[in-house]
């Protein structure tokens, strides 16, 4: 899989995506990322990106022809999503991102900041992705978001497949709770069955666990169950 990352703050994603499972898989190029800046294709001595908006108001505005060269400067591969990272845009799901993982070879990720980005660079876009409800300064977050959640599930990224396939949202349920050494802790124990051994009693805890943390705690979920 390969990621192409349209950011004004490219130092912004060195140390995250060097660390840890993902660090692991881009430096086994099971992904690989890239970044381009698009203060790299102005024209002005000042490589200035951005500009006041049209009909006046507070901020400026990304302006497109910067955005645009530096998108356009990609290679393209066959199964490519161009994505603009925008509070507007579909929530980001466990579903979208197996989607996506399943889907493209490439995903390119426009990252906004300042006030946004001129409205001709949606041209461009074949998909609009948000991380939340909310506004953050920029895209870089829920870009990096997007690259963990789907690097995540490339196969050969985290050893054993059951790992993700018992997470939290992949059966629309909340994860179950998880135990390990030792037995008693500060007068909490584990719960009996899961010293059991028995198999069967164990996975029907898990799924009743799933369902009762669902209930309290999202039960929107429990609709599209």
């Amino acid at each position: 899989m390969r990621f192409d990352i349209v950011t004004l703050f490219p130092d912004f994603f060195a140390s995250p995506l060097a660390s840890g499972v993902i660090g692991r898989a881009i430096a086994r190029q099971i992904a690989t990322v890239h970044c381009v800046n698009p203060r790299d294709f102005t024209e002005d001595k000042h490589k200035r990106v951005d500009d006041e908006p049209y009909g006046g108001g507070v901020g400026m505005v990304i302006k497109p022809e910067p955005m645009f060269a530096a998108v356009e400067s990609l290679p393209s591969l066959p199964r490519r999503e161009t994505i603009l990272l925008t509070p507007q845009g579909q929530p980001m799901t466990q579903t979208l991102f197996r989607e996506l993982g399943q889907g493209c070879d490439q995903i390119v990720l426009i990252c906004g900041s300042y006030e946004g980005i001129d409205e001709r660079v949606t041209e461009l876009v074949t998909r609009e992705i948000s991380l939340g409800d909310f506004v953050l300064t920029g895209g870089e977050i829920p870009a990096l978001a997007l690259i963990n959640g789907v690097t995540r599930l490339l196969p050969g990224t985290i050893g054993k497949r059951a790992s993700h396939e018992e997470d939290s949202f992949e059966n629309g349920l909340l994860d179950y709770p998880h135990y390990t050494r030792p037995p008693v802790f500060r007068g909490r124990a584990v719960p009996e069955v899961l010293l059991s051994g028995n198999h069967a009693a164990i996975a029907q805890w898990r799924y009743e666990q799933q369902l009762q943390r669902t209930r309290e705690r999202r039960p929107d979920l429990l609709d599209s169950v």
